[in-house]
């Protein structure tokens, strides 16, 4: 990757300049339904998140907290096993086949959390429903459908589509839990997961049919590329640093003097005014060329607001400033979510693309592992200020590591079947 200055000349678009940035009617549809179906499933996830520690510790062997920790973590293992796997085989069976296969294996981990009469029970369950990798194979589905002049675009409606659904965990997770247990909550997951797949037959546009059942090129197009390297690094950083923080930034609102039942009231504002900001500004800037440096900057905004946390731990918290680091940092966050899977969608060769997305993904999914353990452990050694110093060094690594990127040019859009 290097500076846009140095990106290659462009592929020409039988396209005028009007047309090139704009949603086609069939993209729109393929990039609203695989949102909405990676929304449903990821609200299937967060709305266990906020409740499930306190919930895990009414069944027996709830009083081991490694326990309740593992089932909470094994998730993110099994994603991380299996996503290279799953990208893998949508390269050769076909993207939906494999997104329908997911798709029901989640719902069956759901129903296997359901009917878990003890904590181990709900282990295999968490296990199982991560067994449902199914984000490498959605992105790469989306990434055939789309242009690559309009990719960033419909890569930040899944972005947003995740975003939202994790805001509306935080306020329906405590009622529904308060009304129907993790019992009831698993449950409506796997109803989700159902409903994901009646999204996949019947609202997904057909899939193309340039990249079903044709041989995949040798795997190092898909490990070996340093351009995707770089945002392997990145994706694996910006997600464990985002896990880490976590395990210290409720307990900063709660010094400021925000009870925890009214943290919703600094996250859903700082959630939704930063998806505002970013389409009002990465889109924009990227049809200008910019998004080099609309990347570069949204690394190092993330960085200060780590600074800016490690600061808040040391000296008074207060609930003003923590709400305007949190809204910097999710706009950062969203960018940076948004733009990294549209480059490695057009950095990496199309046989493997959706290798290359497992890849990501299993990254992706490594790294919220890590900032889990790294958090905690840090945490218990160093305090919150030395986790957000951490963090900040991490994200200040992967600024040195990136700024070299280029912006990768666009290709032609790939036609879907009409079959």
């Amino acid at each position: 990757m290097a500076s846009s200055s140095r990106t290659p000349p462009a592929a020409p678009i039988a396209m005028n300049p009007g047309a090139a940035s704009a949603l086609t009617p069939i993209e729109l549809r393929a990039s609203l339904s695989l949102a909405a179906i990676f929304g449903l499933r990821m609200l299937g996830l967060f709305l266990i998140l906020p409740v499930f520690a306190i919930e895990a510790a009414q069944y027996p062997g709830g009083h081991n907290p490694a326990l309740i920790g593992l089932a909470m973590g094994v998730y993110g293992l099994t994603q991380a096993a299996l996503q290279f796997v799953y990208g893998w085989a949508s390269d050769r069976l076909g993207r939906k086949r494999v997104i329908v296969f997911g798709l029901l294996v989640f719902a069956a981990g759901s129903l296997v959390a359901m009917q878990a009469t003890d904590l181990m029970w709900l282990v295999i369950g968490r296990a199982v429903q991560g067994a449902g990798a199914i984000s490498a194979a959605v992105t790469a589905l989306l990434a055939d459908m789309t242009r690559d002049q309009v990719r960033t675009k419909s890569m930040a409606l899944i972005g947003a589509s995740i975003g939202l659904m994790f805001a509306l965990s935080l306020v329906a997770a405590p009622v529904l839990a308060a009304h129907v247990g993790l019992v009831g909550i698993f449950g409506l997951t796997a109803v989700l997961a159902i409903l994901g797949v009646a999204g996949v037959l019947w609202w997904v546009p057909p899939e193309p049919t340039e990249h079903r059942h044709r041989p995949t090129g040798p795997w190092s197009g898909a490990l070996h590329s340093v351009a995707l390297m770089r945002l392997y690094v990145g994706v694996f950083i910006l997600h464990a640093v985002q896990l880490a923080m976590w395990m210290a930034v409720p307990a900063l609102l709660e010094q400021a003097g925000l009870d925890h039942d009214h943290h919703w009231q600094v996250y859903l504002p700082a959630v939704l005014g930063s998806f505002v900001l970013m389409g009002a500004s990465l889109f924009h800037l990227e049809k200008r060329g910019y998004l080099r440096a609309v990347f570069l900057v949204s690394i190092g905004l993330t960085a200060l607001v780590q600074l800016g946390l490690c600061l808040m731990a040391i000296y008074q918290p207060h609930v003003g400033g923590l709400a305007v680091l949190l809204f910097v940092f999710f706009y950062g966050f969203n960018v940076l979510e948004a733009s990294q899977p549209s480059m490695v969608s057009k950095v990496a060769p199309a046989p493997v693309r959706g290798a290359a997305m497992g890849v990501y993904n299993t990254l992706q999914s490594l790294g919220l592992f890590a900032g889990g353990v790294m958090g905690g452990w840090l945490v218990q050694h160093g305090g919150a200020a030395g986790l957000f110093a951490v963090c900040g060094g991490l994200m200040l690594i992967w600024l040195v590591v990136a700024w070299p990127m280029y912006t990768p040019r666009p290709t032609r859009l790939i036609t879907p079947s009409t079959n």
